[in-house]
């Protein structure tokens, strides 16, 4: 595989041919598309985020809701914002989010998660059996609220990848690892692997069912959540979701909505 994989270079007097490259690299020569130009990819409603960027001058900004429930408590994700933006290159993404969130127990407790920063790579567009491919770096910068900040700067990278199967059918993947908040001042790495099937039911409705796994914690995490979408215009992307826990290390259930809007 790695023997196939070649740098896609540009003229290097073309320094417009090189910012809008699609892809850092290729599997078989340019293709000729840029992100911008695609239907609206968004990182949201599974847990596998889009193997694509949104594209050069591109802004793309994701809102949503999730309610979860675990035992007696239940916890409310509110606006859940994330930003996407294409700077300097078709292939380079920036990413920001921050989210309020609420908690009820024994008491309710609400404020915002830390501040997640990010840059997303496009490294591939598929070629046969080769995946389309990216690289997401992230951490975490402790801003948030005492109830909910780890009061460190947490680390991490997430390798997606995809393949289009017909002009309905889609298989797309995820493997990441991050630095996690342990107990008191300690830190673990923390795993997550995950597996979607997608299909289109019509030209602006799509449906998804997927696996994904969290490990390294006290207790692993297996969840099976599906959803759909539908894309009220080229920019504007509706969602639903609705997941199960497996085991007892996971949450019992989580249901959630959201919204997607792309600027270009």
């Amino acid at each position: 595989m790695f023997a196939a994989f070649a740098f896609q270079t540009a003229p290097s007097s073309a320094q417009d041919d090189e910012r809008a490259r699609e892809t850092l690299f290729s599997w078989s020569g340019p293709t000729g598309v840029t992100p911008g130009d695609r239907p609206m990819a968004t990182d949201r409603p599974d847990f596998t985020e889009a193997s694509t960027t949104v594209g050069l001058g591109v802004t793309q900004v994701e809102f949503g809701y999730t309610f979860s429930k675990s035992g007696g408590a239940e916890a409310h994700s509110l606006g859940e914002p994330l930003l996407r933006h294409g700077v300097l290159a078709t292939w380079l993404e920036l990413r920001l989010a921050v989210s309020p969130v609420a908690h009820r127990e024994e008491r309710t407790m609400t404020g915002t998660e830390d501040l997640y920063l990010g840059a997303k790579f496009a490294l591939a567009a598929q070629h046969g059996a080769l995946p389309e491919a990216a690289l997401v770096l992230q951490m975490t910068v402790p801003t948030g609220s005492a109830a909910f900040t780890a009061d460190r700067a947490l680390a991490g990278a997430n390798l997606l990848y995809g393949w289009d199967l017909d002009e309905r059918w889609s298989v797309a993947g995820s493997t990441q690892v991050n630095r996690a908040a342990g107990r008191e001042s300690s830190s673990y790495d923390e795993w997550a692997q995950s597996v979607t099937v997608a299909r289109a039911l019509s030209g602006r409705v799509g449906s998804y069912a997927e696996w994904f796994g969290i490990f390294g914690g006290d207790s692993d995490q297996h969840y099976l959540n599906g959803g759909l979408t539908l894309a009220a215009t080229d920019d504007l992307q509706f969602d639903v979701r609705l997941g199960k826990g497996l085991n007892t290390g996971a949450e019992d259930l989580f249901v959630g909505t959201g919204v997607s809007v792309r600027f270009r």
